[in-house]
């Protein structure tokens, strides 16, 4: 896993700032997490909420509309349906991940607590992820 300096993305901070939304610590802290992972990872808005890319290919996206009692991310392939792997796309147990398809999870955070508790998981998913789908 390579350690990154990257800054986050001025575009996706100040539409966050402009929502005031209930959850921006959490949302700032994965940001962090998410970016911390591999420094080819890039960040943007995509679907109303931050989106992370790796080879400008949309790998894991933020939900964080409508603000409710949780943030969650989304990990995928895209936009593109595409043909479903046999199997999931990582082997992770993480109890984090929800898988809807073999090719698609959520990980589910209702409060910094979590965010913080899963740092180790949720940085080792993302690193699984990124390498998955490359």
């Amino acid at each position: 896993m390579t350690k990154q300096t990257q800054t986050l993305n001025s575009e996706v901070t100040d539409f966050l700032d402009s929502l005031n939304h209930p959850f921006r610590e959490e949302i700032e802290q994965l940001r962090n997490y998410i970016l911390s992972v591999n420094t080819a990872v890039t960040e943007n808005i995509k679907w109303n909420g931050p989106n992370y890319c790796f080879d400008s290919e949309n790998r894991i996206t933020m939900r964080i509309q409508p603000p409710t009692k949780q943030v969650q991310l989304i990990f995928h392939r895209g936009a593109k349906k595409q043909a479903q792997p046999k199997d999931k796309l990582i082997a992770s147990k993480s109890k984090l991940l929800v898988w809807k398809e073999n090719d698609r999870a959520i990980a589910t955070f209702k409060n910094m607590q979590d965010i913080e508790n899963g740092k180790a998981e949720l940085t080792e998913i993302v690193a699984e992820w990124i390498n998955a789908t490359k």
